[in-house]
């Protein structure tokens, strides 16, 4: 499995690598700095690659290789605001970027007027979401 994760990030570009190792219980820890963009509203109710509908209200995110429903800690590195997205989908598809947010998440993070961010995205862990 940790093969196939790492072939996967590597057909993704080198923006996308990350730091992808076996936690205590045998789960996947993952983290990656980078750039991130947001979902056009033009997406709205499309269905995702895992199928389900996008809403922007939501807070999702499409990743180029971790498992569908997987939780993300997503900051904004330079204005350090953060929050939790769940992946249901596939992307981005463009060079250089390492997560796709949803409106709502690009809301929370703070960059809607830019667009795009610099960010570090990581796994979340149950016990402290924030600080993982």
């Amino acid at each position: 499995m940790r093969a196939v994760l790492a072939a996967l990030l590597l057909l993704a570009g080198p923006a996308a690598i990350g730091t992808d190792l076996p936690d205590s219980e045998g789960g996947l820890t993952y983290t990656a700095e980078g750039r991130a963009s947001y979902y056009s509203s033009r997406l709205h109710g499309r269905r995702t690659a895992s199928g389900e509908p996008y809403d922007e209200s939501d807070m999702t995110a499409a990743h180029p290789s971790l498992p569908f429903g997987s939780r993300l800690c997503v900051t904004n590195l330079f204005n350090g605001r953060s929050t939790t997205v769940r992946v249901n989908d596939r992307g981005p598809f463009v060079r250089g970027r390492i997560i796709d947010v949803s409106l709502a998440a690009a809301r929370e993070l703070g960059m809607l007027r830019a667009g795009t961010a610099r960010v570090r995205v990581k796994t979340c862990n149950d016990d402290n979401d924030e600080d993982n």
